[in-house]
């Protein structure tokens, strides 16, 4: 590793965050769709929906946070894309700093921004209704859960800005991810699903992630959930960190 590489790194995420404070449509974009639905579910919805607790945004609060990651990250992607696309990664590799600090600063920068939007979320949900008993601890172990799912999306996203062929290969990649808590526990409990879809629900990593969130937040047993979610979290985090510096590494060359 280049003796620079965390001072290198720094710039990098210094050039991307100023890209993100610039145009802060950013982040207000990823913000309005999850609190356009949480608002739609509670005051719309939540009157029809038997989850068996009392305060229905407590319940769908975790889902919506992680609605919120999928979507961010899709900028990861499209910002990866037009440096792919301008020449940017070749010109950086080819001055004297380290050659992954690029990388490593949009996937920092995708960390940072998402943090804010999740941070924008629950100050809504707590205008909503939303409270917590969690103390301190359980509140880090979110907050350590929402960052490896952030980091594990983002190196997903990495990937595909860099072997998308247009803006919109490199984007879209992300609506399966937005999609995906609507087929587990976020919104509604797995019991009240037919068999296939219970099945697929139980079994894919949103429900593990968001039962472990709910029960955290909730000062419940969380389980083996955590042990679950840390797995997929890590499985998916190691898995795309390898694709995605084979991508970059094709492209530094």
């Amino acid at each position: 590793m280049n003796r620079y590489f965390f001072s290198d790194m720094s710039v990098m995420l210094g050039r991307s965050m100023r890209h993100i404070f610039r145009s802060m449509d950013t982040i207000i974009t990823v913000c309005i769709t999850p609190i356009a639905m949480m608002l739609l579910f509670v005051y719309v919805f939540g009157g029809a929906i038997q989850t068996g607790t009392d305060n229905y945004v407590n319940y769908l609060l975790p889902g919506i946070l992680l609605i919120a990651i999928a979507s961010g990250i899709s900028y990861t992607a499209y910002r990866l894309f037009m440096d792919k696309q301008r020449g940017i990664i070749e010109r950086f590799n080819s001055m004297p700093i380290s050659r992954s600090a690029l990388l490593w600063g949009h996937v920092l920068t995708s960390l940072v921004s998402n943090m804010i939007s999740l941070v924008v979320i629950i100050l809504v949900a707590l205008i909503m209704g939303f409270r917590s008993t969690a103390g301190i601890l359980p509140w880090l172990a979110v907050t350590g859960i929402l960052v490896l799912f952030t980091l594990a999306l983002t190196w997903v996203a990495a990937i595909a800005g860099l072997s998308g062929k247009s803006v919109e290969g490199a984007s879209a990649f992300s609506y399966p991810l937005i999609f995906l808590p609507f087929i587990s526990s976020a919104f509604v409990p797995t019991d009240s699903m037919p068999k296939v879809i219970r099945a697929f629900a139980e079994n894919q990593p949103v429900t593990s992630i968001v039962e472990t969130i709910r029960a955290l937040l909730s000062s419940q047993p969380v389980g083996n959930d955590i042990w679950i979610a840390l797995a997929w979290c890590v499985g998916i985090m190691l898995v795309a960190y390898v694709f995605a510096m084979r991508a970059y590494k094709r492209r530094a060359v």
